[in-house]
């Protein structure tokens, strides 16, 4: 759905984004420490591939150690230079003590000097039914979505304020964090938090000099997402099925150019900023004034289009959705599920 209006469009957003973008870039992560949660996979991993072939230093985090391992020899295949620092850290950071403990090492490794640009890349997705959760699942569904990115925020924020260091905080949200859909109900709240949250810091932190910008990807095809589908509702995947993912490497390509460009919200691809530039609100503008008001004519007409086929799909599975639901035993269940 929306799939045939994109088509349409995106020769035209093409060419006015040739017209009307600049090309000049005014970050450069050659020689800078860049920190990324969430690194041992997925949209990390590229990431940290990415910045260290652009000659940056990298440190990464993730829980599991042998996929830390494996993420370090795929970062020293690409190191530009001998002098390159590239350290790999095992930590939960879904909690604020253990997030600043991780912050601290990879500090420590640098002489105490905070990193120059902390992406958050941490997250996890399990798709469901909202009247099939629980409070534990639901509570569970923010903490992988939203405490494991702003425990890390919080840390980084107090450290570069008190050492008045100019640096980065990059936070990963999702297209689900401007609009959402059926199944994502333990997951699109805590991507709409990232946003709120962002969007009070870039405010806040302009008072000591610490830049902010959040990214909102769509279908990443990286391990998380083989993850997520194995619980994801059927109707959800039907909603889903003609959504053009992306490979992690163009994800991080697109994240990396725009944070050289300085925007605050970055999207990986048309479809993206067609629902950044129609929930834009007083968010700054990325590109130009120009595309961002062609992004959100494109949006007036096409979203009403994609919901209303949105919502047709879900009322067509009411019937089936009773019949899966009957099967499981809800009906007539008294008790609460705690």
């Amino acid at each position: 759905m929306l799939v045939a209006f994109v088509l349409i469009s995106a020769a035209i957003a093409a060419l006015l984004s040739l017209l009307f973008s600049s090309n000049k870039h005014k970050w450069s992560p050659k020689g800078k420490h860049c920190y990324i949660t969430g690194g041992s996979s997925g949209l990390g991993l590229a990431l940290a591939i990415l910045l260290t072939r652009n000659g940056a230093d990298v440190s990464i985090v993730a829980r599991d150690e042998q996929k830390l391992r494996r993420a370090l020899d795929e970062l020293e295949k690409v190191r530009q230079s001998p002098g390159q620092k590239l350290n790999s850290y095992s930590y939960s950071i879904n909690e604020a003590g253990p997030a600043a403990e991780a912050l601290e090492a990879v500090c420590a490794a640098h002489d105490g000097r905070c990193p120059d640009a902390i992406f958050l890349c941490a997250g996890t997705s399990t798709p469901g039914f909202f009247v099939e959760e629980s409070e534990a699942s639901l509570r569970k569904g923010m903490e992988m979505a939203y405490w494991v990115q702003a425990c890390t925020a919080l840390a980084a924020a107090k450290r570069m304020a008190r050492d008045h260091f100019a640096g980065r905080i990059v936070f990963t949200s999702s297209v689900l964090g401007y609009m959402s859909i059926v199944g994502y109900s333990s997951y699109s709240p805590g991507k709409h938090a990232l946003r709120g949250l962002a969007e009070t810091l870039r405010s806040e932190l302009i008072l000591y000099n610490i830049g902010v910008h959040i990214f909102f990807p769509g279908t990443i095809y990286s391990p998380g997402y083989v993850e997520e589908n194995k619980t994801k509702p059927k109707i959800t995947l039907k909603i889903e099925e003609s959504d053009e993912g992306m490979q992690p490497e163009l994800v991080a390509e697109a994240l990396l150019r725009g944070v050289q460009n300085d925007n605050f919200h970055i999207s990986a691809d048309l479809l993206g900023n067609i629902f950044r530039a129609s929930t834009r609100g007083a968010t700054p503008h990325n590109t130009s004034v120009f595309m961002d008001g062609i992004y959100s004519l494109f949006g007036w007409i096409g979203l009403t289009l994609w919901r209303r086929g949105v919502d047709s799909s879900i009322m067509g599975h009411r019937a089936e959705h009773d019949n899966y639901l009957a099967g499981k035993g809800f009906f007539g269940k008294s008790r609460i599920q705690k």
